[in-house]
């Protein structure tokens, strides 16, 4: 039996191009895939979004990579407001550096939660959530911790 994996799939809302882009700018993401509604084989399944509008350019799931992580996102059903509660997603760097600038560019247009500085863990640690509204916990370990 193979050893699974867990990944996250994040859910948009109608936004996933755009925080998609946002990743690029603030965190070097790179996309393996995307795939819009318009490309599935079956007529109908594009979604409305809140206005009740055909969204055929909306994203029925891509997949984009940070760092060494892969991470899945979608559109969804382009129902408005994405809701991401109960979970972060940490990312994890090795310098100070690192931290300072990953933790300013999800920032950026989001809220700190927890500002970035000394902990009994690590010299660089806090929480932010981005302008989705997805929780990120930004983390400097040194090697072998």
């Amino acid at each position: 039996m193979s050893k699974p994996m867990v990944q996250a799939y994040l859910n948009f809302n109608g936004r996933c191009e755009e925080a998609v882009e946002f990743y690029r700018t603030a965190l070097g993401a790179q996309v393996d895939m995307m795939l819009r509604f318009q490309d599935a084989p079956k007529e109908g399944q594009c979604p409305p979004d809140e206005a009740g509008n055909i969204t055929p350019n909306k994203i029925m799931h891509c997949s984009f990579r940070i760092g060494e992580s892969t991470v899945m996102a979608s559109d969804c059903r382009c129902e408005g407001k994405a809701g991401f509660e109960g979970f972060s997603l940490s990312l994890t760097v090795s310098t100070e550096a690192e931290a300072d600038h990953y933790f300013a560019a999800l920032s950026e247009g989001g809220k700190v939660e927890m500002p970035l500085g000394k902990t009994f863990f690590s010299p660089r640690f806090g929480v932010v959530s981005d302008r989705f509204g997805v929780s990120w916990m930004v983390v400097m370990m040194h090697a072998g911790q």
